[in-house]
């Protein structure tokens, strides 16, 4: 019974991940209506490209529902590990999808795409407010260029208005790596008079941390030293490892269920 109910608390963690990947702040956005429609225009698009498989999640927030009032967005991932797996054709491990109300889903491919996008959707940021929130929107999206699954980001309190608005401004911020590494993502975007966008630049500086590749399965190798890096790695993935560790304990003998049903115990345990 306690392993049954283990396992329970697993799966409904790993269906809370699934609902959103969106900023930190807390948006009363759009309707749950509203969400689902525009959802469903994301699950057409990659219907017509066998790309079923893409986990898709909502990356609404305040930022975002400012900013691009008349758009939804979503992320798509794909799994690359522990095995890699064949993309479909024009996808990347982790994408950005826009869909306007009453409109089909776009899928912006990268940071120059998504410049273009701001540039031509974007509400005009007349106020130092609407500056900043266009900057967190840019910082909510780009993150999901360089997403495996594993990295989480949290929009840094530290962004700054240069010059006057009514004139040329820039609005700077960062977002930084939370959990699956280290590192940040710094971006500048330029406005114009009118407050519309006319360059975005942005630097990105992560380091990777471990991912999962084959360290369950190696939990009762016959070194020890190989069992310890093994359970620090998962360990240090915490939550992250949830999905992979079930699926290896689906796979293994009796003995590494035990083995695997500890490590996760002691995962909720530290998470809580």
């Amino acid at each position: 019974m306690k392993r049954l109910v283990l396992w329970l608390v697993v799966g409904l963690l790993a269906s809370a991940n699934v609902a959103t990947a969106g900023g930190d702040k807390k948006t009363n956005g759009p309707g749950k209506e509203d969400i689902q429609r525009a959802e469903a225009q994301v699950k057409e698009f990659l219907a017509k490209i066998k790309g079923e498989s893409g986990q898709i999640l909502y990356l609404g927030n305040e930022p975002l529902d400012k900013s691009f009032p008349q758009h939804r967005f979503f992320a798509v991932r794909y799994r690359i590990y522990p095995v890699a797996k064949v993309l479909p054709e024009g996808m990347h491990p982790s994408n950005v999808f826009a869909v306007p109300v009453n409109g089909r889903a776009e899928h912006i491919k990268d940071t120059k795409a998504l410049e273009n996008f701001f540039k031509t959707n974007m509400t005009e940021a007349k106020s130092e407010r609407a500056a900043m929130a266009l900057v967190e929107s840019w910082l909510t999206l780009t993150p999901e260029f360089r997403q495996d699954g594993f990295f989480k980001f949290k929009i840094a309190d530290e962004t700054k208005i240069k010059g006057q608005m009514g004139g040329t401004v820039s609005a700077t911020g960062k977002t930084i790596v939370m959990a699956g590494g280290n590192g940040e993502i710094s971006a500048t975007l330029t406005l114009d008079v009118n407050g519309k966008l006319t360059n975005a630049t942005e630097s990105a500086k992560i380091k990777t941390g471990p991912r999962p590749i084959c360290q369950a399965t190696k939990l009762l190798d016959n070194d020890p030293l190989v069992r310890r890096i093994c359970e620090q790695d998962l360990l240090y993935l915490g939550r992250l490892a949830l999905d992979y560790l079930q699926e290896q304990r689906n796979l293994a003998r009796p003995e590494l269920r035990q083995v695997i049903d500890r490590l996760v115990e002691r995962i909720l345990r530290e998470d809580e």
